[in-house]
């Protein structure tokens, strides 16, 4: 044996005795030495960039060795350019910095070299299925399969996972693949290190049982906050502390703290789909929409298939005034469909803001129309349909939809103060009284029924003592009510009270400054005629 080999065994056995030892820093250390006395030796560099990884995934370290690792790799391949494992590993921390294009590219090309390599199969698997593209990432998992079926935990697990959102899947096609995950367990090594990984996360269950507990006795405090810092300083690396210390943060209303503990997540984890949520969440709280849109735009990208991440970005967008925008991507969830109710709420929104932004009555009644097919029981639906359908003018066709409606609620007040005004406006007085009626009658501090009911007195019938009854109940149940208090200033006009009626008027004009229910220039106008 030549003392080039010699030496090169010494070097391996000293680095192999601190990494045993558990000393990764020592490890590296004698890594470069090694690689100082046998610079072009590609095994050293291999071994060095393994290394930087296993440091840049230990918990307990908060600096960042992925691009170190990458730079050990590639002086790796200038010596072993046709190496899949050391492509492969490249990938893995490519992947490990988030940066996934790069580690698919780096995961194709050690396939390139050896079709057999089924971990690198499988990550592309792992890649596809983190960005929502479900179909391919089942595929990626099951070559993985086909080429080390007794090593497969990792892809059978995977495929579980997708299976299982599914609402197509068979049961024994979902358990099947959960059972081999768990038979061939103990033959993928990359399964149990993962497996082991997540177990030695286990040790801070005491912190985050004791934490729930003062919690749930006393509350949010800055007990909780000194405990869960204490525990990150013993282990920075540990995604999930800084989520929950962000969680603590944003319950006592320090949301800059909060933000700065949620984008430390992200930092460690880029891909932690909690921390963009909570982030999201927190933006919305404190109503700065541009961050919320740049945050829930980053939950898009990573699980573009999860509806409620476009319903939320659309009502971001909404709240800015971005209606093009909104309408967009309320529509990609209604695609997406997560669930018949929800989508039937999701349509409604849509409707209603082409009803009322847009003024695009006929994509209102498509839209109300949809979520009727989603959730034909829900009684709020016929109401939006049948205003619509009042509104373009299409009487027939709201007095079906509000009928229809009352098979299913009869004692709906709503319901019937809608029938009442649609009949009004057909000029049926005395369907629409006997409508007003009965809504006051299933809700009697219904203030809309009792003023509209007044307004037929008032003005179609001319009974003023009725009518001043009518205002006078719909002003007792909403005192904020302008209508109400400017139609009861024109019904004590009539009785000759001036001045009530100049103070009612006022009144209305005061409120109608919030509530902008009438032209103010009407309110002053009508003052004006008391004393001419």
């Amino acid at each position: 044996m030549s003392n080039v080999n010699i030496k090169t065994r010494k070097l391996k056995k000293e680095i192999d005795k601190f990494y045993k030892s558990g000393n990764i820093q020592k490890a590296i250390e004698a890594c470069r030495g090694a690689i100082l006395q046998d610079e072009n030796n590609p095994e050293f560099h291999i071994k060095l960039g393994d290394l930087y990884m296993e440091w840049h995934l230990d918990i307990h370290q908060i600096k960042q060795y992925a691009d170190d690792a990458i730079t050990e790799y590639q002086r790796a391949l200038e010596s072993c350019v046709d190496s899949a494992e050391v492509y492969y590993k490249i990938g893995m921390a490519f992947y490990y910095k988030r940066e996934l294009e790069k580690a698919v590219n780096y995961f194709k090309l050690a396939l390139e070299h050896n079709t057999k390599l089924a971990e690198a199969q499988f990550m592309i698997a792992e890649i596809s299925m983190k960005k929502g593209d479900f179909i391919e990432a089942v595929e990626a998992a099951q070559k993985a399969i086909a080429i080390a079926p007794f090593t497969s935990s990792r892809a059978n697990f995977l495929i579980f996972c997708i299976l299982s959102l599914s609402n197509k899947a068979k049961w024994y096609q979902k358990y099947s693949k959960l059972l081999f995950s768990f038979l061939t367990l103990p033959f993928d090594k990359y399964a149990i290190k993962e497996v082991i990984r997540r177990i030695s996360y286990l040790k801070f269950l005491p912190v985050l049982l004791k934490t729930s507990a003062m919690v749930f006795l006393k509350g949010f405090n800055q007990q909780i906050l000194d405990i869960y810092r204490e525990t990150i300083d013993k282990a920075p690396g540990f995604v999930e502390l800084y989520i929950n210390l962000g969680r603590v943060y944003y319950e006592l209303k320090r949301y800059d703290d909060a933000i700065c503990e949620y984008k430390m997540a992200i930092w460690l984890d880029s891909l932690n789909l909690r921390a963009y949520y909570y982030l999201c969440q927190l933006y919305e709280e404190i109503r700065d929409f541009d961050n919320a849109i740049e945050t829930c735009k980053k939950l898009i990208e990573l699980q573009p298939h999860i509806a409620d991440f476009h319903c939320r970005i659309a009502q971001y967008f909404y709240l800015k005034g971005e209606i093009t925008r909104a309408i967009e991507h309320y529509q990609t969830a209604v695609t997406l469909n997560p669930n018949p109710q929800w989508t039937s709420v999701v349509a409604q929104t849509l409707g209603f803001i082409f009803q009322e932004n847009t003024k695009d009555l006929d994509a209102a009644i498509s839209s109300y129309q949809n979520a009727y097919n989603l959730n034909p029981g829900d009684v709020d639906i016929y109401l939006n349909l049948g205003n619509v359908f009042f509104e373009k003018g299409s009487y027939d066709n709201a007095l079906i939809v509000y009928k229809k409606a009352l098979e299913l609620s009869p004692h709906n007040a709503r319901l019937h103060c809608n029938l009442g005004y649609l009949y009004w406006g057909k000029g049926n007085i005395e369907e629409a009284i006997k409508e007003y009626e009965k809504a006051i009658k299933y809700d009697n501090t219904y203030d809309i029924a009792y003023n509209n009911l007044g307004v037929i007195y008032l003005d179609d019938l001319g009974r003023v003592k009725k009518a001043i009854e009518l205002f006078e109940a719909a002003k007792k149940y909403n005192p904020n009510y302008a209508l109400a208090h400017y139609n009861l200033a024109r019904s004590i006009a009539i009785t000759g009270d001036k001045v009530e009626a100049a103070k009612l008027y006022q009144i209305a004009l005061d409120i109608n400054t919030y509530t902008q229910e009438l032209d103010p220039a009407d309110i002053e106008e009508k003052i004006q005629d008391l004393f001419t």
